[in-house]
């Protein structure tokens, strides 16, 4: 059986790059999950020990790490507002300001936060982006838990 996904029809996004996703504000505390294989491509590329920038989590399966945060709540590779990991950042930034349910049956549902700045600009996103994000994850996450 397919998989089928709704998507919001009616909302535009656009990255004003302010990065208060990639930490804590002051009302919402931010948890950067990553998966097996998010931690170790970071790892590879930054030679970085996975302990290093993460640490272990259950209950959020398929993820199983969580980014660490310095004493700031910014993201451990957020500096001067950037990401120096950008080109491998983990799935979960690559879908913000969205994030995809399963509801079960092969059947998945995409929300957004309305803490995002850049929620309601630029244009409307159309079925084939959210198609892309969509086989992006379930790629990503089969690879995670699959060869790992």
């Amino acid at each position: 059986m397919a998989s089928v996904f709704e998507y919001p029809k009616d909302v535009g996004f656009v990255c004003n790059g302010c990065a208060q996703c990639c930490g804590d504000t002051e009302d919402t505390v931010r948890c950067i999950l990553l998966l097996k294989t998010d931690a170790e491509r970071i790892s590879n590329k930054t030679l970085l020990d996975i302990n290093e920038f993460a640490e272990q989590v259950s209950g959020c399966e398929p993820y199983i790490y969580k980014m660490k945060k310095p004493e700031d709540g910014k993201c451990f590779f957020l500096e001067n507002n950037r990401c120096t990991i950008y080109e491998i950042r983990p799935l979960i930034c690559r879908f913000y300001p969205f994030k995809l349910d399963n509801l079960g049956n092969n059947r998945y549902i995409f929300s957004y936060t309305n803490k995002c700045e850049g929620i309601g600009k630029g244009p409307h996103h159309k079925k084939v982006f959210f198609e892309n994000l969509f086989n992006e994850a379930t790629n990503a996450i089969d690879e995670s838990t699959t060869t790992h």
